[in-house]
């Protein structure tokens, strides 16, 4: 091979590559949120969950992005292990619609193809039409980088050290190894794949090499996924080990199975006797199906498996006996007075989570070297919100009972307490933040500041304390205790914010943390807020 020829074949895998990444930029673009969307919708429905991987992997033509989407949602709560189970091995699925795709023979059509895109991605107004546009021209660097990579290749096939090195890989292991770290390098299976088929069809690659490829290249394509679960939990992590052990599984199934019954590479080639590129596609999505019909019934296993590599942190052990309903599981099937009693038992519940991480936010602020901590505020955060919407639900179906007309007022006051409970796991959050930005920035408060933040938060904890017992026990002899101690964080919020205007006219504190003492200060002062509508929730009608 000439100088010439090796950049030919350079610049042809880079304009595959960037062609690839064009379309699926330009495919995400034009669907907009509703990819995000959709995946948001998966069900614990398995079988839903693999189309939904495969749609949307289709749609985007990269099982990477998928893989990455899904272990964003995990990492963020929105979606379970046993879920993105489903979505990565749809995903599998979906990626293998590129090589069917380029198995066409389109090269000539390429120039055609690129000039159609390129007037639509820099003429039309329209968003929607220029990322149509985008996808045409991704389309036609696809088959120009694939014409381009033939020609370069052209010649190697009389080149006898060439021939020698390809002929390494008729071992089936080393095989499997070359795809996996050629996928790795580039990836991406689907370019991978494409270049695999290219090879072959310039007589380079034969069949049998091509199919161990194939096995290679999945085990290759969880590397991106791997490398963007080093930024996320515990829980982000589990996500990408499950692709790469479904992986590890399908391939060691599918060796077995070739090994075992021969006949089925032949009845493969048999459906596209003359095209070694489509016989290549056709094993890539065959592999895939059967991987994923064989191992769907096993995804409880597989996420096992990821929970026993990363065990559970007591912290996440936590988390997960937080986030279920204790009191209210089947509070529909008792009778009016207990279903009321188990309701403000599990409202009561909420409100000391939301309690107790208002607390450890304000500990937090005062200490933001604690990552632990952090850790744990917002998986209680997540647990609040959790709970929110569970108890909502359950109070909603709780109206079906024959209650009485007193009954169905503390029903409804109940959910605007549930609400407020919910507002202060907000604003602990909200403290939890403004710590990470004083610590990102640099910024320091002066001790007079830090001193009046935490009486004003003692003062504070005070009042939900009290708003609490009024609210569980019904004592509304203390109503005028919380009512006072509010009063009092009113005032605290008055007096400490002049003070430090005061401070901050005399250079005494950094401009940036005079915004954040004030909000520090608001938040506080409606937590207060949220204590006391929680206290006065039921008096109307009960006192």
């Amino acid at each position: 091979m000439t100088i010439w020829e090796a950049l030919s074949l350079l610049g042809g895998v880079g304009l595959f590559l960037y062609g690839m990444t064009v379309m699926s930029t330009g495919l995400k673009s034009a669907a907009g949120d509703k990819l995000r969307t959709i995946l948001e919708k998966v069900t614990g429905n398995r079988v839903m969950a693999v189309m939904i991987g495969i749609l949307v992997t289709m749609l985007i033509q990269s099982s990477s992005a998928t893989d990455m989407m899904v272990i964003g949602f995990v990492n963020s709560g929105l979606m379970g292990l046993g879920q993105a189970m489903g979505v990565i091995m749809g995903a599998n699925i979906g990626t293998t619609i590129t090589a069917q795709i380029t198995a066409f023979n389109l090269t000539a059509f390429a120039p055609l193809i690129l000039f159609v895109g390129a007037v639509a991605a820099l003429f039309m107004k329209k968003p929607v039409l220029k990322h149509i546009g985008s996808v045409i021209l991704g389309f036609g660097m696809l088959f120009v980088g694939i014409g381009m990579i033939k020609t370069a290749i052209g010649s190697l096939s009389d080149d006898p050290t060439f021939i020698g090195l390809l002929s390494a890989l008729d071992h089936p292991a080393a095989a499997v190894l070359f795809g996996v770290a050629f996928t790795a390098l580039l990836q991406s299976s689907s370019s991978s794949i494409v270049i695999f088929q290219a090879f072959a069809v310039e007589g380079l690659l034969n069949y049998h090499q091509c199919v161990y490829l194939v096995i290679g290249a999945a085990i290759g394509s969880v590397t991106p996924n791997l490398l963007a679960s080093l930024t996320t939990d515990r829980d982000g992590k589990r996500t990408a080990l499950l692709n790469l052990y479904f992986n590890l599984l399908r391939a060691a199934l599918l060796i077995v199975v070739i090994n075992i019954f021969p006949g089925v590479l032949s009845a493969i080639r048999r459906l596209s006797p003359h095209s070694i590129g489509r016989q290549i596609a056709n094993t890539h999505t065959l592999f895939a199906i059967f991987a994923v019909v064989a191992l769907l019934p096993f995804t409880d296993h597989i996420v096992a498996l990821s929970r026993r590599t990363l065990p559970l942190l007591p912290s996440e052990r936590r988390a997960m006996e937080d986030k279920k309903l204790v009191y209210l599981v089947n509070a529909e099937q008792s009778v009016p007075a207990v279903a009321m009693r188990q309701a403000q038992m599990e409202v009561d519940r909420m409100g000391k989570l939301a309690r107790d991480n208002l607390a450890d936010a304000l500990r937090y602020f005062f200490d933001p070297s604690d990552a632990e901590l952090r850790r744990k505020i917002a998986d209680t955060e997540e647990t609040i919100d959790y709970l929110n919407h569970a108890i909502e639900d359950k109070l909603v179906e709780l109206r079906s009972l024959h209650m009485s007309d007193r009954d169905v007022f503390r029903l409804s006051r109940m959910v605007l307490v549930v609400s407020n409970f919910e507002r202060i796991g907000d604003h602990a959050e909200n403290i939890m933040e403004f710590a990470d930005r004083m610590a990102a920035a640099k910024v320091t408060i002066s001790e007079v500041a830090l001193n009046e933040l935490r009486t004003m938060g003692d003062a504070v904890l005070e009042t939900i304390d009290v708003s609490m017992t009024v609210f569980r026990d019904e004592r509304f002899d203390l109503l005028p205790k919380a009512e006072a101690l509010e009063q009092r964080v009113d005032d605290m919020q008055d007096q400490y914010i002049q003070n430090h205007v005061d401070r901050l006219m005399v250079e005494q504190c950094d401009p940036l943390g005079g915004v954040i003492f004030t909000d520090m200060c608001t938040d506080l002062e409606r937590c207060s807020d949220q204590g006391i509508n929680i206290a006065t929730a039921l008096i109307r009608r009960t006192a």
